[in-house]
């Protein structure tokens, strides 16, 4: 009897770690182009699709602006709205001058697949830097703002590629945003996609769209 529940527990806990692996296993590799290669068109197309991945709430609610305010999530939940209980994660971006962001929302690797819990991931939650402001800009601006060093950490374009992969291989906030959880809508695409559009815009150049 007792050699059969520890089979039924062992079994369970092989299960559970499968699951938590899928959900984190979404690594990403670059595979980049020659500078150059790709057409300016092909780019723009690119950068389309890097702008519906941006522009998502799961990704433009934490890049919010210089009020430090975190949205929530808007989408096919309804209009976005301010962060409730009047959180504001201040210059810190951490929340450090009154809440901090970690009090609710903990370091985990798992990722976590509760949809009611705070979500969590591998880094220790926290808005974007303000020069990475997405939320309610167009794609103008964000091209903008990804293809200038002064504003996006002094990165190229095989930097932000790098970044990344870099910050899905701590099962970070990008890995997450395609596995935010049961019940919350993943950005589209996948990760690996993601990647090689940024790849693709890079190498013909960082176009950006006309106004």
């Amino acid at each position: 009897m007792k050699t059969m529940i520890f089979t039924s527990m062992l079994l369970t806990c092989v299960v559970a770690g499968a699951l938590v692996l899928a959900e984190g296993d979404a690594q990403a590799v670059i595979n980049a182009p020659a500078a150059g290669s790709v057409s300016q068109s092909d780019g723009l197309l690119a950068f389309d699709r890097i702008y519906e991945v941006v522009s998502h709430p799961r990704c433009a609610n934490c890049h919010t602006g210089p009020d430090n305010i975190p949205m929530w999530f808007g989408g096919t939940e309804g209009p976005a709205r301010p962060h409730g209980m009047n959180i504001n994660a201040g210059k810190s971006r951490i929340g450090a001058e009154t809440l901090p962001c970690s009090a609710c929302h903990m370091t985990a690797e798992n990722l976590g697949s509760d949809p009611h819990p705070p979500p969590h991931a591998g880094l220790d939650w926290q808005l974007a830097p303000v020069e990475f402001e997405w939320f309610g800009k167009n794609s103008v601006e964000i091209c903008t703002q990804l293809s200038d060093p002064d504003r996006n950490a002094g990165r190229d374009w095989m930097g932000l590629a790098q970044h990344l992969v870099d910050d899905a291989g701590h099962h970070g906030f990008v890995l997450w945003g395609w596995n935010p959880g049961s019940g919350r809508e993943p950005v589209p695409y996948s990760l690996q996609t993601h990647v090689d559009d940024v790849l693709q815009w890079g190498a013909a150049g960082m176009p950006c769209p006309k106004n």
